[in-house]
């Protein structure tokens, strides 16, 4: 099925086989996708539910992984025989690792492409793919500059910063949307992805979207400009633009407490990053027509008044039938807490996203509720 190039839906740079032979000494110790290590039900609990136990190993992307720390710590008191592992190896990983059946879950901050998703259902059954999206956050353009903590800057100056054409932070540009401010003639430092990343789709689609005619790289979850510094992961270029003195990163807006942040311009304003003005984006948005009924993936509109615009929308893939009841019981029960308002909260206490809303959950729950073993 084609789908529109809008969609966040573009052919990735394949992985590599290194990338494979890296993960294979950790996938070994992982329950394949269709099987389980332990029983579906346990001890009855006090609220007459049955305890889960045993372990499900997944992974992805590695935006999630405060998030996931919450939502495994309360699911795991709440079911101590049960073990719950996530891997935050990135987005390419997680989509690579479930649609091979080694994760039986996964999280990717970019949604299943065509040839993804027939591999999926090469694995789950033809239209029983789940895909929905379970974490939603700012990704924060964040810079580390000596006595300055806040910036404003345009798309096209963003655009401009990250292509390289600007290299100095007192360029006019930068000045012309920061009256007052002192700024230095310090290099300019940018640091990316070093992994496929669905932080890196998101914020380039955003790029593309809003100034094609100065970002015109084509959207994908490898960064395309070389000769810049690049990191592992969300902590890894967090860690490096705090390491050094004018740097410039962009990361879920969870981890960058010790950097200084983007006020970004929409139209007339800037607007800084927050979590209510990143889930204005998703409630604004359209979802994705022509694809299963248990797809919710939306097209973001990215250039709304009082929104903030680079929003990430992070997605958790599973399977509507698992081949035992232990893998379908465990998913069903992990995915049900991740999907419901109590866990929403606890992803918003402790990684500052913003909650998926009571009418979203009201349609994406259910489907969760009804994985099954076949």
């Amino acid at each position: 099925m084609e789908r529109h190039v809008k969609l966040s839906r573009f052919t990735r740079a394949g992985s590599s086989a290194a990338m494979v032979g890296a993960l294979a000494l950790t996938l070994a110790a992982c329950a394949p996708a269709n099987e389980s290590t332990g029983d579906a039900t346990g001890d009855e609990t006090t609220d007459g539910g049955m305890s889960l136990s045993g372990e499900l190993s997944g992974g992805g992307a590695s935006t999630q992984e405060v998030a996931m720390e919450a939502w495994r710590a309360t699911f795991q008191s709440e079911n101590p025989d049960a073990t719950v592992n996530y891997d935050p190896i990135g987005s390419g990983g997680g989509r690579e690792n479930f649609t091979s059946g080694a994760f039986p879950f996964a999280g990717s901050d970019a949604a299943l492409d065509d040839d993804e998703m027939a591999a999926a259902e090469a694995i789950c059954g033809e239209g029983s793919v789940l895909e929905y999206p379970a974490y939603i956050s700012p990704i924060a353009v964040a810079f580390n500059l000596e006595g300055v903590d806040e910036l404003n800057l345009s798309p096209e100056t963003i655009a401009k910063v990250f292509k390289g054409d600007i290299t100095k932070w007192n360029d006019k540009a930068i000045a012309a949307d920061n009256e007052g401010v002192d700024l230095p003639d310090t290099d300019i430092t940018v640091v990316h992805r070093s992994d496929d990343s669905g932080t890196t789709e998101n914020f380039t689609s955003y790029l593309n979207t809003v100034v094609p005619d100065v970002w015109d790289f084509e959207v994908e979850g490898v960064w395309p400009v070389e000769g810049q510094e690049s990191a592992q992961g969300t902590s890894g270029v967090v860690n490096a633009a705090e390491a050094g003195d004018g740097t410039i990163t962009y990361a879920d807006a969870s981890q960058v407490a010790g950097l200084g942040t983007i006020a970004v311009g929409v139209g007339d304003d800037f607007v800084p990053y927050s979590a209510e003005a990143a889930a204005a984006v998703v409630e604004q948005s359209p979802r994705v027509e022509g694809t299963a009924d248990t797809v919710f993936v939306y097209d973001l509109q990215r250039d709304l008044a009082g929104t903030y615009p680079i929003v990430l929308v992070s997605y958790q893939m599973a399977c509507a039938t698992y081949e035992d009841e232990a893998t379908a019981a465990l998913v069903k029960g992990f995915l049900g807490h991740v999907m419901s308002e109590e866990g929403q909260q606890e992803a918003s206490d402790q990684a500052g996203s913003a909650p998926i809303s009571s009418a979203l959950i009201g349609e994406i729950a259910p489907e969760i509720e009804a994985i099954t073993a076949g």
